[in-house]
């Protein structure tokens, strides 16, 4: 019998420093209540990148499954952490969510940037986490190129063991993507 060697893919990332108004997840996070119980303060894990789909699955979270103790968790998954302009688009996009998050429903926001495969750094991040959900969007691609190309929410899906994977369908789905 031959043993097997896994390699480990090396896992880059930065954290996004949000502006000083937005208050961050302190290291001593929310009380939490005892195992078993409802917990009052919730991690939940969003997805997202530059389309409208990741952006129409963080507004369901907001309208659907935040309360006012959770921490929002942003993650955007990048080719390259040390491209500045890549890394300067993305922080921008994470400040004015962060922002949006605080004006909504109140509550706080972690960001990360993290390179890599999306899918994998998603299941990745959720391992790290164990958040209570892990939500994305649709990338809006037909059944036929899906499976061609693969799909991130379709490999998180399967492979997300931390946690249930919540998949927002996109905003050209109509009424259908709220309920």
């Amino acid at each position: 019998m031959e043993t097997v060697e896994e390699q480990v893919e090396e896992y880059s990332w930065r954290e996004v420093l949000l502006p000083h108004l937005i208050p961050v997840a302190q290291s001593p996070e929310l009380e939490r209540e005892p195992a078993g119980e409802r917990r009052r303060g919730r991690d939940i894990l969003i997805a997202i990148d530059h389309g409208h789909n990741s952006r129409h699955a963080f507004n369901w979270v907001l309208a659907h499954l935040c309360r006012l103790a959770d921490t929002i968790h942003l993650v955007h998954a990048v080719s390259n952490v040390q491209n500045e302009v890549v890394y300067e688009k993305s922080r921008e996009l994470m400040e004015r969510l962060a922002v949006e998050a605080l004006q909504t429903v109140l509550v706080k926001t972690v960001a990360r940037i993290v390179e890599g495969d999306p899918g994998k750094v998603i299941c990745r991040e959720a391992d790290r986490l164990k958040p209570a959900a892990v939500v994305l969007g649709t990338r809006g691609r037909g059944i036929i190129k899906s499976v061609l190309k693969g799909s991130v929410s379709e490999y998180c899906f399967h492979n997300c063991k931390s946690a249930p994977v919540v998949i927002v369908p996109g905003k050209d789905v109509g009424e259908a993507s709220v309920i």
